[in-house]
């Protein structure tokens, strides 16, 4: 069976990702820090890549938790992530 999990932690998010190809980006268009994702390619025209720093930074500004999946029901690894409020993943 698999289970999800939710951090707040930036060296958790980076190594989850990193570990998956992913990296930082945010939606275009979508305002002042944007809306933001892991993009694990190939690139989507509607999202800009951008540094870990300003990820973490909106990241913090907007109070937002991870939730993620690190394996499939199969046991592959997942790329299942998801960007929460704080408050909801209480």
């Amino acid at each position: 069976m698999s289970s999800s999990h939710t951090t707040t932690d930036h060296d958790t998010i980076r190594r989850w990702a990193e570990e998956r190809d992913g990296h930082p980006a945010r939606v275009e268009g979508t305002g002042e820090g944007g809306v933001l994702r892991i993009d694990f390619g190939p690139e989507e025209e509607n999202l800009q890549k951008i540094s870990w720093d300003d990820f973490f930074r909106v990241f913090e500004d907007s109070d937002l938790a991870f939730l993620y999946q690190d394996k499939t029901q199969d046991g592959s690894t997942s790329r299942f992530n998801k960007f929460v409020s704080r408050d909801t993943a209480d």
